[in-house]
């Protein structure tokens, strides 16, 4: 692992002119420690973040292991926190199965830095801010395959820039309106769902459950297992240095070292050290990786007591969308879970760049992130070690047979003649790094009228936003006609989506569709086929170390 993307490596001035305090530090980007770090309107209310997905993973293994779990089922399904599974404004639809009749598995994983109870202020500090909306500190998606043979998972940095859509919080019925700001906030304006819908709209994937953990839980947690192995290549001391304030604590000599308890937290926390949020996410993945090889390196699951002490702390710690709200549904899913082996585990982060408007924020690095999205809508694996069966699930979940396309076309009427189909264009060809392409939709009106659709017409709105083109349509009736749109300009069938957003066919052009009349061919992505800066890590490799930032050394 290399630190080339730290800024000012080896020049403690930068550090010291960009750096804030840890935890609590709202970093912006693949710079250095520094990056973001001198926003000090912040309160210092947010310095010890923990990263509490780790925690959550564990509580998913536990209890999906776990028969003896039942013991305690009453005990510990009053334990678990429920909440609506979407509050905010979605467009993803549930992913038709493959041939097999099989579908993916998508679980939203939220780490919280609410001060909600007297715990967590004592572990993450923050009593000034004990009553203000939580935030989103740390998110991931974990993708498991429609043949339950790998796990995809990637990460996006908090402080990355997004839309968040329209959100209604489930508790106090408040209607938080549609905003561009960092994917961060969605938490506090609706809850769960409501980054849920930001991430689902975001993806184009269709997220099936949300888990949320606070960090009272992951000291103990961390005790539980014994420790958890981690790697540094340098002495690691991520401490205050003079104008750089904070640090986690974290001191340890080079090598591979168990941590547990408090240095667990301090691990989880560390961000100066490293050089960025972006490597912290990856000590987080290296960290949990090595945790999940200790659970099935372990027979603890044939410890009755020890178990049920696991699973009263991992219930405890853990909220849940209410479809999965109990003991015997988590059971369920962590049995689907564990079956995958670690070499089929790839952690990864989306490719971000820095925000134009503010240095402090990214941005999602357009074609790179998109390659990544598109890779879990077509249940493609990040990983390249599942051979043959493997490509034959890939291509049996694209609708490939024999080297030739055959989508699957989704159920609905046949399509009326192309004359009577009224269709509205709009330009959506804004996108978080790349403004509007002028002129859009009356291109594409005029191409469909010169194709024989003499009803179609432009959407003079403005401001408009989407990544992928998309086909809409309100109801089943119109799902041949959509289809038909689809079909002449070259849009995959995949794009074509019922939606109660609109009233009749809506051709959305998105920012991948820039110019031209004939829709661009797409490249396929193969197994494995991950951006170079997407940090992919794989679940079996126990070899990676963690580069130690020069100023950290000791």
């Amino acid at each position: 692992m290399t630190q080339s993307g730290v800024h000012g490596e080896g020049t403690p001035a930068g550090a010291v002119r960009r750096a804030r305090d840890d935890g609590g530090a709202s970093t912006g980007g693949q710079g250095g420690p520094g990056r973001g770090n001198g926003r000090r309107r912040r309160r210092s209310g947010r310095r010890h973040r923990a990263l509490r997905w780790s925690a959550t993973t564990l509580a998913v293994l536990i209890l999906g292991t776990a028969g003896a779990g039942y013991l305690y089922y009453e005990h510990l399904n009053g334990n678990i926190e429920k909440g609506e599974r979407s509050s905010g404004d979605s467009k993803a639809r549930r992913t038709e199965p493959n041939a097999a009749g099989q579908t993916p598995l998508n679980i939203l994983l939220i780490g919280s830095d609410s001060r909600a109870s007297d715990a967590n202020v004592a572990l993450g500090g923050g009593r000034d801010t004990r009553d203000e909306p939580p935030r989103g500190d740390v998110q991931m998606l974990v993708h498991l395959s429609a043949d339950r043979e790998n796990a995809s998972v990637v990460s996006i940095p908090r402080d990355t820039r997004v839309d968040i859509p329209e959100c209604t919080d489930p508790e106090t019925g408040k209607t938080y309106p549609a905003t561009n700001a960092i994917i961060t906030n969605s938490l506090g304006r609706g809850g769960a769902g409501c980054t849920l819908a930001t991430w689902e709209n975001l993806t184009g994937v269709y997220i099936d459950h949300w888990m949320t953990i606070d960090f009272a839980g992951v000291v103990s947690m961390a005790d539980a297992v014994g420790g958890v192995e981690v790697c540094v290549n340098q002495n690691v001391w991520d401490r205050p240095l003079p104008g750089v304030p904070g640090g986690s604590g974290l001191k340890m000599s080079s090598g591979p070292k168990k941590v547990r308890g408090e240095q667990a937290l301090q691990w989880l926390r560390t961000r100066h050290a490293w050089g960025s949020d972006v490597l912290r996410a990856q000590a987080q993945h290296m960290y949990m990786n090595s945790m999940i090889r200790t659970l099935k390196g372990q027979n603890v699951f044939t410890d009755t007591g020890r178990l049920m002490d696991l699973a009263d702390a991992a219930t405890k710690s853990l909220g849940v969308s209410e479809e999965i709200g109990t003991v015997k549904k988590l059971f369920d899913l962590g049995m689907q879970l564990k079956t995958v082996p670690t070499d089929r585990i790839t952690m990864t982060t989306i490719p971000t760049v820095q925000d134009h408007r503010n240095e402090n924020h990214l941005l999602l690095d357009g074609a790179d992130a998109e390659r990544m999205w598109a890779m879990l809508r077509d249940d493609v694996p990040y990983d390249d070690n599942g051979g043959k069966d493997d490509k034959d699930a890939q291509d049996s979940a694209t609708g490939k047979e024999a080297g030739k396309d055959a989508d699957r076309k989704p159920s609905g009427d046949s399509p009326a003649p192309d004359s009577e189909i009224e269709v509205l264009v709009q330009n959506a060809t804004r996108s978080a790094t790349l403004g509007p392409v002028g002129g859009r939709a009356g291109a594409l009106v005029q191409a469909l009228v010169e194709k024989g659709f003499g009803k179609a017409s432009k959407d003079t709105s403005s401001a408009l936003s989407e990544e992928r083109t998309v086909v809409r349509y309100p109801s089943d009736e119109l799902a041949g006609d959509a289809r038909r749109v689809a079909e002449v300009l070259g849009i995959p069938a995949s794009a074509v989506r019922e939606s109660t957003d609109v009233s009749g066919i809506t051709l959305v052009v998105g920012a991948d569709w820039r110019s031209g009349t004939s829709y661009p061919k797409q490249k396929t992505p193969e197994a494995g086929d991950l951006p170079e800066n997407s940090n992919a890590l794989n679940g079996s490799d126990t070899d990676e170390c963690m580069d130690v930032y020069q100023p950290y050394r000791w």
